[in-house]
């Protein structure tokens, strides 16, 4: 399975950090102190989902796609 998933990062006064968060996961977000540690981190956290959700029988929606005319 691809895990291409969008992902959204964006800048938290409280707790002071990145938070990462990948909405068609529910739940799944990370956090950190750089822009590029929050991504790290939520790539992790999506692998670690999607193993939780194949251990548990929990549906795993497919990525989003977009139209090649929209990027």
């Amino acid at each position: 399975m691809t895990r291409n998933y969008e992902i959204v990062i964006y800048w938290s006064a409280e707790p002071e950090a990145f938070i990462a968060e990948a909405p068609q996961l529910r739940y799944c977000s990370a956090h950190g102190e750089t822009y590029e540690e929050a991504l790290k981190e939520i790539q992790v956290a999506i692998d670690g989902w999607i193993e939780a959700a194949l251990e548990f029988g929990v549906q795993i929606p497919e990525p989003k796609t977009r139209h090649p005319s929209l990027i």
